[in-house]
């Protein structure tokens, strides 16, 4: 895999190679290269998650003077959620250099926009200790910044359980109910599905790492394959 072209692609160059290789380094491939002397991206991740909340949260907090802690919350997840960091991560091609199991690589189903997202995040992380705060601050900046206005406008930021309880409670007088259908994988990677109900009728499913994250997509799809988005 030729890091370098990814770097050439965003013109960022970095000191440490080994920290770029890993934060593109997925668990599932340490498994089938038991010689590979690198470890997985999973600790990056969880440090670029803390970057990418810092600097996102500065910047609304000044962009929205007027706006409230509630709101800020709401527009930073929107900014933060796995399909926004997933399709910013598709857009920088990072997709092109994962390190995956061939049976992950198989996958470009919900899993990939999870290792995508995840990715996003581990190379922060890999980039904050490279090269310091200023740095990944002005990557992030670039290319998550300017999705901020339309995600505003168009009410993306609106949580999407809230919105189809209320909608559904407008149209059809029933509360939507949530059931947990399956639960997928080992205990540090686990996937929820869950599906969405109107009464007795079954509405649509969602998936996620969190019961909360599976009933917020199932809760999306159902918005839009009624049409009440």
């Amino acid at each position: 895999m030729n890091f370098g072209q990814f770097e050439k692609k965003l013109n960022i160059v970095f000191k440490n190679k080994n920290l770029l290789k890993q934060s593109f380094t997925h668990r599932s491939y340490l498994n089938e290269n038991k010689s590979f002397r690198m470890a997985h991206n999973e600790r990056l991740e969880f440090l670029g998650d803390a970057v990418l909340e810092l600097v996102v949260t500065e910047y609304l907090y000044g962009k929205y003077p007027e706006k409230t802690e509630g709101d800020l919350t709401s527009y930073r997840a929107a900014l933060v959620n796995t399909i926004t960091l997933s399709s910013v991560a598709s857009t920088l091609c990072m997709n092109d250099f994962l390190l995956l199991s061939k049976g992950e690589a198989k996958d470009i189903g919900r899993a990939r926009q999870y290792i995508l997202a995840n990715t996003f995040e581990s190379f922060v992380g890999a980039l904050y200790l490279d090269q310091g705060y200023n740095a990944a601050k002005n990557f992030i900046a670039k290319n998550l910044f300017p999705l901020t206005d339309e995600i505003v406008e168009k009410g993306l930021w609106q949580d999407s359980k809230s919105r189809f309880q209320e909608v559904a409670q407008e149209k059809v007088s029933i509360t939507p109910q949530y059931k947990t259908m399956q639960e997928i994988g080992p205990d540090h990677e686990k996937n929820f599905i869950v599906g969405v109900y109107l009464g007795e009728d079954f509405v649509e499913k969602g998936e996620g790492k969190s019961k909360q994250e599976a009933e917020q997509d199932a809760a999306q799809k159902a918005l839009l394959i009624k049409e009440w988005d």
